[in-house]
């Protein structure tokens, strides 16, 4: 099991549309708004590094309203 989180800086107004649409996903552990320099931070679980890899790249970075991403693996 691979597990991270995801810290998203986002466009000003657009974090609520974002949490509900990243919640409905379902690798998605949970997603909390947060105050700062990233709007949001995404717990996300896949089965393999490969499927994390690309959970982020074709899932989190197509959102048109998200800026930009920190993808921190956890590793025990």
């Amino acid at each position: 099991m691979e597990k991270a989180f995801i810290l998203i800086s986002c466009d000003v107004g657009s974090e609520n549309e974002l949490f509900t649409k990243l919640n409905e996903i379902d690798c998605v552990s949970s997603t909390t708004i947060t105050y700062g320099e990233y709007d949001l931070v995404v717990e996300v679980e896949t089965e393999t590094p490969q499927k994390m890899d690309e959970f982020v790249t074709s899932k989190i970075r197509k959102f048109q309203k998200i800026r930009s991403t920190i993808t921190l693996r956890v590793t025990a």
